[in-house]
């Protein structure tokens, strides 16, 4: 019998690593069963039942404008940007800063998984947004905010909603 010269294979991955890719590809596929488009109203209530409307002075047509330009009101929203980076959830809210992907190592301010923000439960997205706007900013955090909502007559974006 002739000895073979066993070479040690040289892995591509290490296996943590495809362990967590799997994990995260995993969570991805159940955040997108979650997901769900609210209506105009629907949001507005879940937003004012989260205490929302008169938070940090903007009141609930703010909100709902901004959820509106940011995702259309779809809570499994992401957008890709250049630098690697996501925007997340029905605020498109940035892993650049505050929450955290496989691939970001960023402050994570809001303490979570950015597909945690992916889902029809709204709790982590408005905890998340909440800590945003005490930032000096408010608001004007969201360059759609600025764009489509500030300073204007917002009310059509509440009317006709029961809260």
């Amino acid at each position: 019998m002739e000895a073979r010269n066993r070479v040690p294979r040289r892995q591509l991955c290490p296996p943590g690593i495809t362990w967590l890719a799997l994990a995260y590809l995993l969570s991805c596929l159940l955040a997108s069963s979650k997901a769900k488009v609210f209506s105009r109203c629907e949001l507005a209530k879940e937003m004012h039942d989260f205490g929302l409307d008169g938070y940090r002075g903007y009141n609930l047509a703010d909100w709902v404008c901004l959820a509106y330009y940011t995702s259309g009101f779809n809570t499994n929203a992401v957008d890709h940007e250049a630098d690697g980076s996501t925007n997340n959830g029905i605020f498109q809210i940035s892993s650049r800063r505050w929450c955290r992907t496989l691939a970001s190592n960023g402050p994570n301010l809001c303490r979570i998984y950015c597909t945690d923000l992916l889902n029809n439960d709204l709790k982590d997205s408005i905890v998340c947004a909440m800590k945003i706007v005490q930032e000096p900013m408010g608001l004007g955090y969201w360059e759609a905010w600025r764009h489509h909502c500030q300073g204007r007559d917002l009310s059509d974006w509440v009317d006709g909603c029961d809260f």
